[in-house]
């Protein structure tokens, strides 16, 4: 009984220090020093919360695992280490069965484990606001060596009443400063769910937005998908985060996350500017691939 009380009294402190040292965490440092979050804690997207928490308990665990090991690792180098006056090596010993399946059974289920986590939240993400639930908006992003197109689907099944942008590459000067303002922009309306559809002109890119989180790929003559909901205004960068050629540096695009009456009057700006229709799919160079009925012939490729 006694040793028992020792422990409590010895785990007091150390929780009590624990406390005080998450207490005077900030929101950044809790969410293990990811993007995407401000001062007061409030997050980019609905689902910025869940893969931060991923992120941070994940590590959390692995360095609960390897202060374990390295704790086991010093124990071994002092308990069996060459004693005062022995010569030679110490003495071999065999394998030992239960630390045996101890070392294969531990790794398994931190795979297992991180796999069933991350496939629990994966699917979360992934099913969230699709075409079969509804979203406030649809939004078609469209990567191209070496910017961006952004369609803002429309009601109709034709896409006649959709609106788009057209982007071209980052141009840095001199000093190699990039305009901001000259980028490529993508309009969502906050608090609102939406669904983009991801497609490619060209090459393999993959569709960043840095702060939200979060990158799916885009493939030519296959779309992809992603849906989540915009819960802070501001200015967010995104990027193209897979090599796609040349000037893959240069796929920079802005979100700005504005109130739902931004969005709209945007919208009635494009349209009043002509920009409005299906976006022509003229420019996409692989018309060719299986599947399209297009020639496959040298005549047909070009």
């Amino acid at each position: 009984m006694p040793s028992k009380r020792r422990l409590r009294w010895a785990a007091l402190p150390l929780g009590v220090a624990a406390a005080v040292a998450l207490a005077g965490c900030s929101p950044t440092e809790l969410h293990g020093f990811l993007p995407g979050f401000v001062a007061d804690g409030t997050p980019a997207t609905n689902q910025t919360d869940r893969v931060a928490a991923l992120w941070v308990n994940s590590w959390i665990v692995l360095l609960i695992v390897g202060l374990i090991t390295w704790g086991l690792m010093g124990w071994a180098a002092i308990a069996y280490r060459r004693r005062k006056g022995q010569t030679g090596l110490p003495v071999q010993l065999r394998y030992n069965m239960p630390i045996e399946i101890l070392y294969t059974l531990v790794p398994l289920i931190l795979i297992f484990g991180m796999f069933a986590f991350t496939a629990r939240d994966q699917t979360i993400i992934e099913t969230q606001y699709g075409p079969d639930n509804k979203p406030d908006v649809s939004i078609t992003a469209i990567g191209k060596q070496w910017a961006w197109d952004f369609q803002y689907d429309g009601t109709q099944k034709d896409n006649s009443d959709a609106v788009w942008t057209m982007g071209v590459q980052a141009q840095p000067d001199k000093a190699g400063n990039v305009d901001q303002n000259a980028l490529p922009t993508l309009y969502l309306p906050v608090n609102k769910k939406v669904h983009v559809t991801l497609q490619s002109r060209d090459v393999i890119h993959s569709f960043w937005i840095i702060d939200f989180l979060y990158k799916k790929d885009m493939f030519i003559g296959k779309d992809n998908s992603w849906s989540f909901t915009p819960t802070r205004e501001g200015t967010y960068q995104g990027k193209c985060a897979e090599l796609c050629g040349e000037y893959h540096s240069m796929m920079l695009f802005n979100v700005k996350v504005v109130s739902d009456s931004e969005y709209q009057a945007y919208l009635t700006k494009l349209h009043d500017e002509g920009n409005t229709g299906d976006i022509t799919n003229a420019y996409d160079r692989l018309n060719n691939y299986p599947g399209t009925g297009k020639s496959t012939t040298d005549e047909g490729a070009k």
